[in-house]
């Protein structure tokens, strides 16, 4: 296996609280091109929806000594990772060959070392929530749209004060934390990653939130959970990941209260998009890596697990304004490239380890396929669907 620790850098030990941090945090801001909205009240959101956002100074901070301090088997393991988003879940044969017989704890494994960094690169930018959001306006920034497609969730699965709410692939906790300010209820979060389940729980904490949060492999059934435990569901683009659809959402189906809503925003592939056409197999094979998909699911497969299931299906389609994504694909993407760039110059300058040279450049490759394929309408990772489960 390849080694991304070239050119080890000898360092200050004040590096921490040092200058070179400071720097790169305010070029953070500079780069931020967008201000906050002035429209935020004509979006209808609030000083308690922005009440829920993490301080981003002091959040790049930690994630930026976090990404300096990992060690050479974390990137190691974090580049290798990458392995999976180049097969399918439709494909076993091709899973096995790669992986082995146990692939789907492969999988697992990968998993953990691909988010366990992931998670601390997106917080370097306005994507701490590690989801691009459906495009809801286009005055607001990434980070409004993400808080106004939250409140439509908490809307269409109808959450009241002192409900239940399970949230599937929570990441580190800040949708959880956005969804019980606003509603009055109580999430529980369940995500494969340890690193992001510590931080989800600080945050909470933090907040002041009784939110509940649990290392749990979603693809190991059945869930830790007892049958009608919550009054309502939602997960954000997790569903890719999930060996098996079918049996998920039957344990979803048990775990939900009669009359419960479930809402699903996830990656899937539009009619549009041809396996036969040679430059739509292209373009996939460069997005999945970036997105981090295992999976590839159309909107037929999700609603048609749902009801198998027993749910019924109520809404289906792309949450998107115009069914397109790619305005806000664009800003996330430009500002990454230009974060990248003051990070080579800092490896270059031998300020920063080398190490960070291979990550920004993984995590910055081909976005630019992403907004094609999202603008020629072949793939979206905003496409949503709300289901109910039948009243006893």
């Amino acid at each position: 296996m390849p080694s991304y620790h070239q050119e080890p850098v000898a360092l200050n030990p004040a590096f921490r609280e040092s200058s070179d941090i400071d720097i790169i945090a305010d070029e953070k801001h500079k780069l931020a091109t967008t201000p906050p909205s002035p429209h935020i009240s004509e979006d209808g959101l609030t000083d308690l929806d922005k009440s829920t956002l993490s301080h981003r100074l002091k959040t790049f901070r930690k994630s930026f000594k976090y990404l300096h301090d990992l060690t050479e088997k974390q990137v190691d393991d974090f580049m290798a990772s990458y392995v999976i988003y180049n097969l399918d879940w439709a494909d076993e044969k091709q899973m096995i060959a790669a992986l082995g017989p146990d692939y789907k704890e492969k999988v697992g494994e990968c998993l953990k070392a691909y988010y366990g960094v992931l998670n601390h690169l997106c917080a370097l930018g306005d994507v701490e929530k590690m989801y691009i959001p459906p495009l809801m306006s286009k005055k607001a920034t990434v980070l409004e749209n993400q808080l106004m497609y939250e409140r439509a969730i908490a809307r269409e699965i109808r959450i009241q004060p002192g409900d239940k709410v399970l949230d599937l692939g929570c990441g580190r906790g800040r949708v959880a934390a956005h969804m019980a300010t606003i509603s009055e209820s109580q999430v529980t979060g369940i995500n494969i990653d340890p690193n992001q389940i510590g931080q989800a729980i600080a945050f909470n904490k933090e907040k002041g939130l009784d939110n509940k949060f649990v290392v749990q492999d979603f693809n190991s059934l059945p869930l830790p959970f007892a049958d009608h435990q919550f009054d309502a569901f939602y997960q954000i683009q997790a569903l890719s990941l999930c060996k098996d659809l079918k049996a998920l959402f039957k344990e979803i189906y048990r775990v939900v209260r009669p009359g419960a809503r479930v809402s699903l925003l996830d990656w899937v592939s539009l009619p549009a998009y041809d396996p036969n056409n040679a430059e739509h197999v292209e373009l996939m094979g460069r997005v999945k890596p970036l997105i981090g998909a295992v999976g590839t699911p159309t909107p037929e497969i999700l609603e048609e697990a749902l009801e198998e299931a027993g749910f019924v299906v109520v809404k289906s389609e792309n949450a998107s304004v115009g069914g397109l994504q790619a305005p806000l694909i664009d800003k996330v993407d430009i500002y990454f490239r230009a974060v990248r760039q003051l990070i080579l110059a800092g490896v270059k300058l031998r300020m920063l380890p080398y190490h960070f040279k291979t990550l920004i450049n993984r995590l910055c490759l081909d976005g630019e396929a992403f907004v094609k394929m999202d603008k020629m309408r072949l793939i979206s990772t905003s496409y949503w669907v709300v289901a109910r489960k039948p009243e006893a």
